[in-house]
């Protein structure tokens, strides 16, 4: 199997700064409770900083490129931003699964998307580039969508769509569930320091899932010259 983003994906957003981790021995019993509230501290801290979650750098960002894609920004949230809005009205996140909660209390920490994809609905591949209108996509609700020719999507080789419109939405066909024992952990930054900061958002996130689970890879960061993680 292989990750990568397309030729097009790296000329149309240079700034980009890409990062992977692989997970095994995943299973639904770890107590990630105290790690989690440590990151939400994190979060806290940075939101106090800043009249809403739209002033930092890692979402304005994210904001110019769904613009860019010719999405409207505050319709169409990347999945970090949607994380920090619910988590400053709500003061907390719902329990899912400790890897989803892990992951998620670590965007929510440095404000950048983070997807988790159970590997054994996955085929062969995942490519971030544009659709090509014959992708279908799953939500959770159990409908299946076709992404729209042009739209950015996650795509295998089975020309399923595992995420729409970039990092808005995952689909259900990869989420992770209490059989999922392998996943890809993808997280994507644009913003003006965003390869350092995905650098130590890996060294955080790999310190965390360490403690449960093992990490079948060293963290990765890809780029335009590098674009391709095999695994």
């Amino acid at each position: 199997m292989y990750f990568q983003h397309s030729a097009d994906i790296w000329r149309d957003f240079p700034a980009l700064a890409p990062g992977l981790l692989l997970v095994d021995g995943i299973s639904p019993e770890a107590v990630v409770r105290d790690q989690v509230a440590a990151l939400y501290e994190t979060a806290d801290a940075r939101l106090a900083a800043v009249a809403s979650e739209g002033e930092l750098p890692e979402i304005q960002a994210w904001r110019r490129a769904f613009s860019t894609m010719g999405l409207k920004p505050t319709q169409y949230r990347c999945a970090s931003e949607s994380l920090l809005r619910r988590y400053r009205k709500e003061r907390s996140l719902p329990e899912i699964h400790p890897l989803i909660d892990l992951c998620n209390a670590v965007s929510l920490a440095y404000a950048v998307p983070i997807a988790v994809f159970d590997l054994a609905n996955v085929a062969e591949q995942l490519e971030v580039r544009y659709a090509r209108g014959t992708e279908s996509y799953l939500t959770f609700g159990g409908e299946t969508e076709t992404a729209p020719e042009g739209e950015v999507v996650f795509a295998d080789a089975a020309e399923r769509a595992h995420a729409r419109r970039w990092t808005n939405r995952q689909s259900g066909l990869s989420a992770i569930r209490p059989t999922t024992r392998s996943a890809l952990i993808v997280t994507e930054a644009l913003h003006d320091t965003a390869a350092a900061d995905v650098e130590r958002l890996l060294q955080t996130l790999a310190g965390e899932l360490s403690a449960h689970w093992t990490l079948a890879s060293k963290p990765v960061q890809l780029t335009a010259s590098a674009p391709r993680f095999d695994f």
